[in-house]
């Protein structure tokens, strides 16, 4: 049974005028425990509302309008804020995106990992609370004094490592990490990857990685879910998406990655730029940048459905449907 099983999940936008903007139509995926999912696709393709969502933290203007979010059987939408309270941090826990702006300057790291581990869930005293931050960041690699300091003292890498200390406070069993290795030089972010690689198998984690980087899916993820102007391009295990994809965008994506094999290669770009979620195409979303939207009138009238051509393995393109017939 998974762990985490989306389905049909529709979000939209409120604007200051009162219209409805549509930023995710549709997604579905699960997760098992223990397994790891990448979820990626360009900047303002939904990525970080979906990851939102699941805590139930979108912003004042966001609206789940359609959809199911089941943790361990339970539909997170159909639940009281109260009861919500008590999954965030416990059962699904979040390292945002930019941990160099994520903690307090004015308040010491160990503080703020008390502050966490304080849920009234928890029921742990004082001293506890600060054995248990002292070993959090032993388990991330930090000392537990450097735990005195102040955010301002550590190094970029060592405040990414507090922030999923943080996230671990409450003994997750879901772990999502937004863009963990941006703004992080390339050796530090070989240790942030080995560290929620090894953090995973120590605590058999549901481990969500949402990247740009297809480098860090490639190592990482046993899935991976393909996102382009907030619907499911396509979705499959690691090994599929980057030796098989069907998606157009899916293969356009991959040629945009560096080879190390043929170093010398000129990467491919694709034209264009991603739908705004004011001027949505009619049909396809990705009609305007493939190289076979032009052709098929259908691409530009009608959305494409999700359809599974093979086990476990989703995409939504209707020359990929058309083959299929």
């Amino acid at each position: 049974m998974s762990v985490l099983d989306v389905r049909d999940l529709t979000i939209q936008y409120l604007t200051e005028q009162g219209d409805a903007l549509l930023a995710v139509e549709g997604v579905s995926f699960s997760l098992e425990q223990g397994r790891s999912l990448g979820l990626v696709g360009e900047s303002g393709c939904g990525k970080t509302t979906v990851m939102l969502s699941l805590l139930r933290l979108l912003p004042e203007a966001g609206r789940i309008t359609r959809g199911q979010i089941l943790f361990n059987g339970q539909d997170l939408l159909q639940i009281s804020e109260r009861e919500m309270r008590a999954i965030r941090w416990n059962g699904i826990s979040m390292v945002f995106q930019g941990a160099m702006n994520a903690l307090n300057p004015v308040r010491t790291v160990e503080s703020q990992i008390i502050e966490a581990i304080q849920h009234p869930d928890m029921k742990i005293n004082s001293q506890q609370a600060v054995l248990r931050a002292g070993e959090l960041l032993e388990l991330v690699g930090i000392p537990a004094k450097r735990g005195k300091q102040y955010p301002h003292q550590f190094s970029g890498g060592m405040k990414q490592r507090a922030v999923i200390a943080m996230a671990l406070a409450c003994n997750p069993s879901v772990l999502i990490a937004d863009e963990p290795t941006t703004a992080l030089d390339v050796m530090i972010q070989a240790q942030i990857i080995e560290l929620l690689e090894t953090l995973q198998k120590e605590l058999n984690l549901a481990l969500v990685i949402v990247t740009h980087d297809l480098g860090v899916v490639a190592e990482m993820c046993d899935e991976v879910l393909v996102m382009y102007g907030g619907t499911l391009a396509e979705y499959a295990n690691s090994d599929t998406i980057f030796n098989d994809p069907r998606h157009p965008y899916t293969q356009r994506l991959l040629r945009a990655f560096p080879d190390i094999a043929e170093p010398g290669s000129e990467l491919a770009s694709i034209p264009g730029s991603p739908p705004r979620l004011d001027d949505l195409p009619p049909g396809c979303r990705f009609q305007p940048r493939c190289q076979f939207g032009e052709e098929q009138p259908i691409c530009v009238q009608q959305r494409p459905d999700s359809i599974e051509i093979a086990p476990g393995h989703r995409t939504a393109c209707h020359l990929i449907a058309e083959l299929e017939r």
